[in-house]
């Protein structure tokens, strides 16, 4: 286990752990399948990992492409601590390389400048603090790729008392897997689809690394983790690959992971592709609910009835969205239904809180 510093100063060349030696001298980064085969100065494909004199290095340690305070559903999780604040950041790149990224000025910079914001952990974790947030988000971009800088902001917010949040795709080796998750409260997984022939076409990845991780942070982790679907017209929003993702989640998870139908917009490489319709997404919930999902919701689009969070055992509706803003609330702070004393799944404390749908810019000094 590699001892991650709490550095005052951002470092351009932050020492990093997996990696192996090539005889050609070339070095393997072991963080994420692509392994990727660098000679010396060279950038793997997430482009802020990089061979420098003998070793993979970190160069997005301490730096940000910007930050921001959200509501926690909009991560989304609508099953950790309902109506609190997250303190959102992330870096430039990502080792996956979706054609439909919905951040791709982020994930596919190429540009240190786009990492204008500086802040080390223990910034990151007073500012989320001072600004009354709940927790702080890796997101944007990946937080796999800048694994030394998220464990160490993770334990910085431990140390105040607050939540890390993990947005990721999940494309990760097993070791690094257990390493980064160690250090997590909750994670929002992107599964992009439930095709192996979309994943590497169209992201250039494979699906069964994402699968392991949802499987581990089940089987292996006390994590509280959701999961998204962006569905795209004609990729991968079939009744055929809808019915056989949600069958694998409720076998492999259960039936009360929350999941997430989100609509895709047209961007980078998809210009050409239209919105996602709300028929599709609505499609979709009804077959995740046909397999005895409890908690299926509609992402990217104004429909209160599908993002609103219902009772498993009576039926009631217990959390209203709006949005991102909570109306009706019917759950003791504990999470149970207060009609017929159910236990949502998920993590709730406290009475109601309403950040709303605010999001607030911050500049970290």
């Amino acid at each position: 286990m590699v001892n991650f510093t709490m550095n005052s100063e951002p470092s351009s060349y932050f020492p990093t752990q997996y990696w192996h030696r090539l005889e050609d001298g070339r070095v393997i980064c072991d963080l994420c399948p692509k392994h990727c085969r660098l000679r010396e100065g060279k950038r793997g494909a997430c482009f802020v990992r990089m061979h420098h004199q003998g070793e993979i290095v970190l160069t997005s340690y301490g730096r940000s492409s910007g930050f921001c305070i959200d509501p926690i559903e909009k991560k989304p999780l609508n099953h950790f601590y309902p109506g609190t604040s997250v303190l959102s950041f992330g870096t430039a790149g990502c080792n996956l390389s979706c054609q439909f990224c919905q951040n791709w000025d982020i994930s596919k910079s190429r540009e240190i400048d786009t990492l204008c914001g500086k802040a080390m952990p223990k910034q990151l974790a007073q500012t989320a603090l001072n600004y009354g947030c709940s927790s702080i988000a890796f997101t944007y971009n990946d937080p796999v790729i800048f694994l030394e800088y998220a464990v160490d902001a993770a334990i910085a917010a431990h140390e105040q008392g607050l939540k890390a949040v993990a947005v990721t795709a999940g494309y990760i080796c097993d070791k690094p897997r257990i390493d980064f998750f160690r250090h997590i409260d909750a994670a929002n997984v992107d599964l992009k689809s439930f095709s192996e022939d979309f994943y590497h076409k169209i992201c250039h990845g494979h699906l069964q690394p994402v699968l392991d991780t949802l499987v581990y942070l089940k089987n292996e982790t006390d994590i509280w983790f959701e999961i998204t679907t962006l569905l795209i017209p004609d990729e991968n929003d079939s009744d055929d690959e809808l019915h056989r993702m949600c069958q694998w989640i409720v076998e492999q998870l259960g039936v009360d992971i929350p999941l997430h139908f989100s609509a895709f917009h047209p961007d980078f490489k998809m210009l050409d592709k239209d919105k996602t319709p709300i028929e599709t997404l609505l499609r979709a919930r009804k077959i995740a609910l046909s397999y005895g999902m409890n908690y299926v919701y509609c992402g990217n689009v104004f429909d209160k009835e599908s993002d609103s969070t219902y009772c498993p055992g009576c039926g009631h509706l217990l959390i209203e969205r709006n949005w991102y803003e909570l109306g009706e609330y019917h759950i003791d702070n504990g999470g149970h239904c207060l009609h017929c004393g159910y236990q949502l799944a998920g993590r709730f404390s406290g009475p109601k809180q309403n950040f709303g749908r605010r999001r607030i810019p911050v500049q970290i000094a």
